[in-house]
């Protein structure tokens, strides 16, 4: 069975019709346009700017997942434990949370003005590195 032999029937159009429109649409004159070339435009900075809500989220997720746990909630938990004053720690931590983040905040912001921002991706990792070698090495000393 030949399967080009069938007539075609496409949502009620047949093969006929299909083709008078095709060759209807061939018959139009029309003139080449002239391409002219397409110059980038250039926003601001080279870096895609993100919305404030997806600063704050990716940054609030980063800072919760790495403070669980740590050494200054299980501090926070002994001294609410200890004082019996849960609200008391609780606003002091914040308070020290917000001040060291108001520091990095603006230290950051203070290098992120004189340094190009993949310098400064190397100077932190090479700053981890050096922080983990140091760690490694005080385990193997102890």
């Amino acid at each position: 069975m030949k399967l080009d032999s069938a007539s075609l029937d496409i949502s009620g159009i047949s093969q006929t019709e299909i083709e008078l429109e095709l060759k209807d649409s061939t018959d139009l004159n029309l003139t080449p346009a002239i391409a002219q070339p397409v110059e980038p435009v250039v926003v601001g900075s080279p870096h895609k700017q993100q919305s404030a809500l997806v600063v704050f989220g990716t940054t609030f997720v980063t800072i919760f997942l790495a403070e669980i746990g740590d050494k200054t909630q299980l501090s926070t938990l002994l001294m609410s434990a200890e004082s019996h004053s849960p609200w008391v720690v609780f606003i002091g931590s914040a308070a020290a949370l917000i001040t060291t983040s108001l520091l990095g905040v603006l230290l950051g912001s203070w290098i992120a003005s004189r340094l190009s921002p993949k310098t400064v991706e190397k100077s932190a990792g090479v700053m981890l590195l050096v922080i983990s070698l140091m760690l490694f090495w005080d385990v193997f000393q102890g």
